[in-house]
């Protein structure tokens, strides 16, 4: 009978559906900003996914022509090069061989060669430059003449006033 005589207050209603609209926008509000986040990074990884995906194309494009090529590739690296050249008479051989060792020996000093012909429009300044130095240094040479005078002038003085 309690029961049956106790009523709601349509108020306390009222606010008991009020609190649980408010907990469910909470729920919502705290939901959003995952959800965006995980739309960017989908959005991202697309993106990425897309790029990765556009250079592994061109490298099998590639690969594609090197197959299509490879028996010609084979063919040109098992074939010597020195055939696709001008026979040499047996008697020149000897010539053949030490020209191309010195061909070699221009090969490695072609650096400082060309080093020096870089170097040759810069000669007049050089020189200007060495004889400035040369000056300074017979300068430098002539005052150390006269410290050493000096200090053998000073010996000598020691030594008198010594006895």
């Amino acid at each position: 009978t309690l029961d049956l005589t106790c009523r709601k207050d349509p108020c306390f209603v009222k606010f008991s559906e009020v609190e649980k609209m408010a907990d469910i926008e909470a729920e919502i509000n705290e939901v959003q900003p995952l959800l965006l986040s995980l739309t960017i990074f989908s959005t991202l990884q697309v993106f990425f996914v897309g790029q990765k995906y556009e250079i592994l194309q061109d490298m099998n494009r590639h690969l594609e022509a090197v197959l299509k090529k490879k028996r010609a590739l084979r063919k040109r690296m098992i074939k010597p090069r020195c055939q696709e050249s001008l026979p040499i008479e047996a008697t020149f051989h000897k010539h053949v061989v030490e020209l191309l060792s010195e061909a070699v020996t221009f090969i490695e000093k072609l650096e400082s060669h060309l080093h020096t012909v870089r170097i040759i429009p810069q000669i007049p300044n050089i020189m200007k430059d060495m004889d400035t130095a040369l000056t300074k240094t017979e300068v430098l040479v002539m005052e150390l003449e006269e410290l050493v005078d000096q200090i053998l002038t000073w010996r000598e003085v020691q030594k008198v006033f010594s006895n």
